[in-house]
């Protein structure tokens, strides 16, 4: 199955987002991608993208990084970024296939991600904010993105939270608890060290290929303890 869907909220850390769906797409996954109007704001403030909820481009999101200002988020990282950033390198060259971006807009509840009959191999909230994930775990359908994580959850399919929030208090551990009862993996951003990262590109991949191996997709992103 090719079918990927993922979410973007307003929490911090929307750079996991867009290499994720970098990454996945790298690997001939069709993403399914929408996206809260929060999560405009961080995208913005974080990265310097300036996304169109009702006219989107993927180049919104995936920009060419030559068209962009020396002086932009993603600029700044691709720059100070080692070459193992290129997806060739760490995926291999044959393994690289340009998969598809399909947008759904946050309010389309026809989009076909708010019904159990598509078919997907998980979905993925990338970053996840407490607001988002405390409405999943009330069962409160707001949004596609509540709604498509509701299906994950019923289909028993893979849904995974990337929780960005520090510290945590009672009623996000509580609900944590309750999505992870409910069959949900709750995959905090919180990179490992053990693979002696050098740029914060080696952290965002550490992330992404965490991510990819609770969906069953083949990477080589970053080192593994042991190897």
């Amino acid at each position: 199955m090719s079918n990927v869907v993922v979410a973007i909220t307003g929490a911090s850390g929307s750079i996991y987002a867009v290499r994720l769906v970098e990454v996945l797409m790298a690997a001939g996954r069709t993403v399914h991608l929408t996206m809260s109007p929060a999560a405009t704001y961080v995208l913005k403030q974080e990265l310097g993208l300036k996304i169109d909820l009702e006219e989107f481009d993927p180049k919104q999101l995936l920009p060419d990084p030559s068209n962009l200002p020396e002086d932009s988020a993603i600029s700044k990282m691709k720059n100070a970024s080692n070459e193992d950033f290129a997806l060739s390198s760490v995926l291999g060259e044959s393994d690289v296939k340009q998969g598809e971006l399909i947008y759904h807009h946050y309010q389309d509840f026809m989009s076909g991600i708010a019904s159990g009959s598509f078919l997907t191999a998980g979905m993925v909230i990338c970053p996840c904010s407490m607001g988002t994930l405390g409405s999943i775990a009330s069962g409160a359908c707001n949004n596609l993105i509540h709604r498509a994580a509701d299906v994950h959850l019923k289909e028993r399919r893979k849904l995974i939270l990337v929780a960005r929030e520090t510290p945590l208090g009672l009623i996000p551990l509580e609900n944590m608890v309750r999505l992870t009862q409910a069959g949900a993996t709750i995959m905090p951003a919180a990179p490992g060290f053990y693979h002696n990262p050098v740029t914060i590109h080696d952290l965002v991949d550490f992330i992404s290929g965490r991510i990819c191996d609770h969906l069953g997709i083949k990477h080589d992103i970053h080192q593994r303890w042991g190897s």
